[in-house]
């Protein structure tokens, strides 16, 4: 926001709505984080060998708490994403194409986010066998389908944000904490979905977990942190 002198109304107006979408997406990376409480919960569950959505599965003691928080995350991403997009949508100066990819893959990923908690696994296939052979012969319910599918949607929102942000950020000189530190965590996001992706193909096909829950702990902290570096980015510049 300037301070020589009192800003223009144009510019407290995208100094108030980037102030708004900074602290939606800073509120929901820190929710999107409530997975590392397992450490001090007792889940029951080993984190490296288990989905991080195990965590929300309905057979699980705190799966209640983890699709709260998991709801949360994503309705605040879901609105700071949105908010960003209606901004650019204002300014056509500012509708570039990294920018508009970028703030819809957060958008999406938002939205998959917030579905997710309301299509949870009945149980947790990756540590009862009863439960995965009931998974491979179709005999769960249709909600862990629909999982697979907002999972699935929620980790390509992401992908796309994170990266299209990032390279937004580089090419139009703007975002500048996201400009110099964005480049890692998109290396360090590829890398640990491709060891997730890898070790979902190597349990499905029943060659055991490969330290899935590791992998996929990786990717949504890398998510995490790239949020939090977004919404810290969006707070330093505030402008339209």
């Amino acid at each position: 926001m300037p301070t020589n002198g009192p800003p223009s109304n144009k510019a407290w107006k995208a100094w108030k709505t980037w102030s708004a979408v900074a602290a939606l997406i800073g509120l929901g990376a820190a929710a999107y984080t409530a997975w590392v409480l397992e450490v001090v919960l007792s889940t029951g569950l080993n984190p490296i060998e288990t989905y991080v959505s195990e965590l929300a599965a309905q057979d699980q003691p705190l799966g209640g708490l983890f699709r709260a928080t998991d709801f949360t995350a994503g309705l605040l991403v879901f609105l700071g994403g949105l908010l960003a997009l209606a901004r650019l949508a204002r300014h056509a100066d500012s509708r570039r194409f990294w920018s508009v990819a970028g703030w819809a893959g957060v958008t999406l990923f938002g939205a998959a986010t917030a579905a997710d908690a309301w299509l949870p696994l009945s149980c947790a296939p990756t540590v009862d066998p009863e439960c995965a052979a009931r998974e491979t012969a179709g005999l769960v319910p249709a909600t862990h389908q629909a999982h697979a599918v907002s999972s699935s949607l929620a980790m390509a929102g992401a992908l796309v944000g994170i990266v299209a942000l990032t390279v937004a950020a580089r090419r139009y000189g703007r975002l500048g904490p996201l400009a110099r530190s964005g480049p890692v965590l998109v290396a360090l996001e590829l890398l640990a979905t491709v060891w997730t992706l890898t070790a979902i193909a190597m349990f499905t096909a029943g060659h055991g977990t490969w330290a899935l829950g590791a992998g996929q702990r990786l990717q949504v902290l890398f998510v995490a942190l790239w949020l939090g570096l977004l919404a810290y980015s969006v707070h330093k510049e505030r402008r339209t």
